[in-house]
């Protein structure tokens, strides 16, 4: 039959097409509002405590003990913020939030500049260097990770107390810079170097030392910074070992300042203080990864250098 003859179902057909069209618009569209209220959801969960930390510190340490933190910050944030960089807080009034952060920052940068110069070398040498033993010294170092912290801590304490290096930043600092995720992730790296680059080196007279300095280390640029992003993090939030090796408080990191900071038993703290160094000792890590975000990410994702 002619479909002229049907107008109807010319009519039909392309209703049909609309009523289909507009239906899968209608789950894209629902499926988005899902997504987006999940993620949504997530970061109010995480963010949350984080802004009743932040207008926490914005209160008298009355309110807060009361137990009745409003969502609003109150009128006391010069005040309490300037007691925490000058005086500390908690019962006590322990280190200075000023000396603590300065303290953290010297450990993250030389923990974090230490393991990026060792995992570089150790990497370089594995990569480029033919020597007895080679892939044994790469494995040696890549079982390291499956030791627990616990296991290395106590052997690792005593030596460092042998050579009387407590209370000291080498102490402090030497045991942690060690890597061997990094030295692995500069392996990987370096083994996507053409061939090519170190023959033409060698036609240069390059040696091992102006091959790493003029071709390895401007290759590595991002995978250099995305590295120090997290090897910066992972310095900073140090608690067990500066906790084990420093005994003087003029040494003392802001993440262990903060666990002393808070009483025992029925001790009244200082919360207001307490938050007010807690937000202190959030702003560095937040401004590395800030400042440094875009290099993060291309050291993370791309593939050609």
């Amino acid at each position: 039959m002619d479909a002229t003859a049907n107008p109807v179902a010319m009519r039909t057909e392309p209703v049909r097409d609309d009523a289909l069209l507009r239906a899968t618009r209608r789950r894209a569209l629902l499926s988005r509002l899902l997504a987006h209220g999940a993620l949504i959801l997530g970061v109010l969960i995480v963010a949350f405590p984080i802004y009743m930390t932040l207008v926490g510190s914005t209160h008298d340490a009355g309110t807060i003990g009361r137990g009745d933190v409003p969502l609003l910050p109150g009128a006391h944030t010069v005040e309490n913020y300037a007691t925490a960089w000058n005086e500390g807080g908690g019962r006590s009034h322990t280190t200075p939030a000023s000396t603590m952060l300065v303290n953290s920052l010297i450990m993250a940068v030389a923990i974090a500049l230490g393991k990026i110069a060792i995992s570089i070398l150790s990497a370089y040498a594995v990569v480029f260097f033919s020597f007895p033993g080679r892939m044994l010294a790469f494995w040696a170092i890549f079982i390291t990770l499956m030791l627990p912290v616990e296991v290395r801590i106590i052997p690792t304490f005593q030596v460092i107390v042998d050579l009387n290096l407590g209370n000291t930043w080498p102490g402090l600092v030497i045991p942690l810079i060690a890597s061997a995720t990094a030295t692995l992730l500069f392996r990987q790296f370096f083994l996507t170097i053409p061939d090519e680059f170190v023959e033409a080196a060698k036609i240069d007279g390059a040696g091992p030392a102006r091959f790493l300095k003029d071709v390895v280390l401007p290759l590595s640029l991002t995978n250099i910074a995305a590295l120090f992003v997290i090897l910066f993090i992972y310095g900073w939030n140090q608690y067990l070992w500066p906790l084990l090796i420093i005994n003087d408080r003029s040494m003392e990191t802001i993440v262990v300042g903060l666990s002393k900071m808070i009483g025992r038993g029925d001790a009244q703290n200082e919360w207001n203080t307490i938050m007010a160094t807690a937000v202190l000792a959030l702003l560095p890590p937040v401004l590395v990864v800030a400042l440094m975000q875009r290099w993060f990410v291309r050291g993370l994702t791309e593939t050609e250098k």
